[in-house]
């Protein structure tokens, strides 16, 4: 027989992260603090509007793009949170989850040959989703000198005459980096001057500590070059509801609704009626999440430097990215063992790209109990070495 799989599916890597917790789960007494995934519940009364659809029969199917009041109050939302104007008609759609925006929009924007620029360490689905739309990953390695920010020194380095797309996400997943507004518009120039357009992932946007996030699309010259992808897994606690969001100018959006409609036809209806609720009055709820994963952050940052660690201080998110280099082992090694030594789980920074080699990424969405427990199984860790 022929062989059934795509080449360049089967070159694509599983994932980095799940291989560990794959086996945490079948492990008595092991500790995960590697899922980015809040521990807290969806608030209760989104819950109460999603129940409250399922009675009333809305399973039926939306518009393709999502329902119209959805996206009136994305648009609202965006518009007071972030000084972003969109129109609900022609510039938003609702997907599922961040995770397929970011399919969509790389799909829709390249041709065969075309570079995308991937600032690393990075969400580990760019790589493969960059592949699958038969473009040119091309690698920008952050550096922690730098706290983990994409410089215009560095952007300008990696652009040549095939690049079209600049991948942005911030808050950063891994690192829990941020770019303020000053950051980001030395970028601006470069990107307008290269004729560059933007997919920036926003997801983590409600969390971050001591800075308000900016979207580069609120930037001056940027709002039509820029893919802006957000949803509501971390602010609302809502991962498994699964719905997320893209704005973009109307000429990229009609195309890649049309391959929505055509891969998904809609997002899940009960959902969406939900995340209208989240929007509207939720604010509060997220406040309260915030407020303890900043207390967690705090927890982290003082038990490295208690333990010796180094750490750069994460201002958004909920992950902090320590060094472990001083311990000359490799990340893959330092998390094998720690996981077989203490039960305990964390990430290898290497899943995130090459440059996160010598890091492991730890996740504070999880109670200060959890992580109590877990920094004491590193402290008996790094004692035995």
């Amino acid at each position: 027989m022929r062989n059934a799989i795509s080449k360049k599916i089967e070159g694509i890597q599983p994932s980095g992260i799940r291989k560990f917790f794959d086996v945490v789960s079948e492990m008595p007494d092991a500790i995960s603090l590697g899922v980015g995934e809040p521990d807290f519940d969806t608030p209760y009364s989104v819950r109460e509007e999603g129940i409250y659809a399922l009675e009333k029969g809305r399973t039926f199917y939306t518009s393709n793009a999502g329902l119209k009041e959805l996206r009136e109050e994305i648009s609202r939302y965006l518009k007071r949170k972030y000084s972003l104007d969109y129109d609900a008609d022609n510039e938003i759609m609702v997907t599922v989850g961040g995770s397929e925006a970011i399919d969509v929009a790389l799909r829709c924007m390249v041709d065969p040959g075309d570079e995308v620029l991937i600032p690393t360490p990075c969400y580990v689905s760019y790589l493969p989703c960059a592949v699958m739309a038969d473009a040119v990953p091309k690698m920008i390695e952050l550096k922690a000198e730098n706290q983990f920010k994409l410089t215009r020194q560095e952007l300008i380095d990696s652009i040549t005459d095939k690049t079209k797309i600049l991948m942005l996400a911030f808050p950063n997943n891994p690192t829990g980096a941020i770019m303020t507004r000053e950051e980001l518009e030395e970028l601006v120039p470069v990107i307008i001057e290269h004729d560059l357009y933007v997919i920036s992932d926003e997801i983590y946007s409600e969390l971050t500590y001591d800075n308000k996030h900016c979207s580069i699309a609120s930037l001056p010259g940027m709002k039509e070059r820029t893919v802006t992808i957000n949803g509501f897994s971390k602010a609302f606690a809502m991962t498994g509801w699964r719905l997320g969001y893209a704005c973009a100018p109307k000429e990229i959006m009609k195309q890649m609704i049309k391959l929505h409609q055509f891969a998904i036809m809609c997002a899940p209806t009960n959902s969406q009626f939900a995340a209208i609720e989240a929007l509207r009055n939720c604010d509060d709820d997220v406040d309260r999440m915030v407020e303890a994963y900043n207390q967690r952050r705090r927890f982290l940052l003082n038990s490295f430097k208690e333990m010796g660690i180094d750490c750069f201080e994460p201002f958004g998110a909920f992950y902090v990215f320590p060094s472990i280099a001083k311990f000359g082992m490799t990340s893959e090694e330092f998390a094998n063992r720690l996981l077989r030594e203490q039960k305990l789980a964390v990430v290898p920074g290497t899943a995130f790209g090459e440059c996160g080699e010598g890091f492991v990424r730890i996740s504070y969405a999880y109670s200060i109990e959890n992580l109590k427990q877990g920094m004491d199984r590193i402290r008996k860790f790094i004692e035995s070495l």
